[in-house]
């Protein structure tokens, strides 16, 4: 199995993309202060590597196209929770929400060194999906009411595809 990496660089300035591979898809954040991609093999780049592992990997409900969005939660949870929080993601949530009309794929990895550990990933059509109705109801279930109150360390942040 290949060696995945996570890049990341916090910085309103623009990656040396010449640099990176034309494989990279370069996500910047909705403000503009942050920038990530996900790798295969060693990157070759000046942002920040970290080393992550492919949990699960599902195709949305609208695979085939690409979507311009991504939406991330990143979280770390108490080693006594894992095994409850694990189950709820691979067997409601992280299921329910690529079932979403709109979602492209969804995707959970852990990150192998740092903090946040867990990091679930949505490519989407739209930031609207995540309001919509089908979305809302995978997001509030009681399940889910349950799990979140164990999140630490929780970032949630909107990323934009970038085409040079």
């Amino acid at each position: 199995m290949t060696t995945q990496y996570l890049i990341e660089q916090a910085s309103a300035a623009q990656p040396a993309l010449a640099a990176t591979p034309s494989t990279f898809t370069w996500w910047k954040s909705a403000d503009g202060q942050n920038w990530r991609a996900y790798v295969d093999g060693p990157p070759d780049t000046s942002g920040k590597a970290t080393e992550i592992q492919l949990l699960t990997a599902l195709q949305g409900a609208s695979h085939g196209v690409s979507g311009n969005y991504h939406y991330i939660v990143e979280t770390d949870i108490a080693t006594a929770a894992e095994e409850e929080f694990n189950a709820w993601y691979n067997t409601e949530h992280l299921p329910g929400l690529s079932r979403v009309p709109g979602t492209v794929r969804a995707q959970r990895y852990l990150r192998l060194s740092s903090s946040p550990r867990y990091i679930a990933c949505y490519e989407l059509l739209s930031p609207a999906v995540m309001e919509s109705p089908a979305w809302l109801a995978i997001r509030h279930t009681a399940w889910s009411a349950r799990i979140r109150p164990m999140f630490m360390n929780t970032v949630r942040q909107l990323f934009i595809r970038h085409t040079p």
